[in-house]
């Protein structure tokens, strides 16, 4: 039996409020992936979104913590988002996923269905990070990264026009863009944190506009796809 791990970014699930439609569209794509490929199963890691960030925002609001302070608090709340969202998402999935949201990927147990859906775990991780531990548990090599973001850019391009998109970049490279802290809320490709545990652990990482359900199915499928491989 075979396993993937897609981290299924919270962006896409709910940017603000659930997305009925994209969750549906995944749902469909997804049970058709499984039909047709039987030696395969799926481990879904799923992001806060938009409920993380609003719930996040407040919290500094009210207490005058600053945005790029990282504190227990915030991260709990936006650990409770991701929670709200897999259990969304796994209820989604009916039979397919008989066991419970996982949201301690060190204590994962063999999973019967053939989706395991996971959220967030403690402060000081985001589900990245998660999706790689379940990686290393379930012996998956590929992380799927599904986010609002089709490739990885050299730059942020909505600061610097310049900023080129990539199809491939190494480990040591792509650290050395997203640095070696982790700030709740933060938005990145993949966490920092993720990506060391990731190189010491050899995996390749595909980071791809998880919108686009196509796509997905085509990284899944090993065919060819539109996206940024980490490596």
């Amino acid at each position: 039996m075979s396993t993937k791990v897609l981290s299924v970014g919270g962006s896409i699930v709910a940017p603000e409020y659930p997305d009925t439609d994209f969750v549906k569209k995944f749902v469909g794509m997804v049970k058709k992936f499984l039909e047709e490929n039987t030696n395969d199963r799926l481990i879904l890691v799923v992001g806060g979104g938009g409920p993380a960030r609003i719930y996040q925002k407040a919290f500094r609001e009210v207490t005058g913590t600053a945005e790029n302070a990282g504190t227990d608090a915030a991260d709990w709340i936006g650990i409770m988002a991701t929670r709200l969202n897999a259990q969304f998402v796994k209820a989604s999935f009916g039979d397919l996923c008989a066991e419970p949201v996982v949201t301690d990927p060190t204590v994962a147990k063999e999973f019967t269905g053939r989706i395991l859906v996971a959220a967030g775990w403690k402060p000081g991780f985001s589900t990245d990070n998660d999706a790689v531990l379940l990686a290393e548990k379930f012996g998956a090599d590929t992380v799927v990264n599904l986010s609002n973001i089709e490739k990885v850019y050299t730059d942020d391009p909505r600061k610097n026009p310049d900023a080129k998109p990539l199809d491939e970049i190494s480990w040591v490279d792509f650290r050395k863009m997203v640095g070696d802290e982790w700030v709740p809320g933060k938005n990145c490709p993949f966490d920092p944190i993720a990506s060391k545990k990731a190189e010491e652990l050899n995996l390749v990482v595909v980071c791809a506009g998880g919108k686009n359900i196509e796509n997905t199915k085509a990284i899944l499928e090993g065919k060819s796809y539109v996206g940024t491989t980490i490596k």
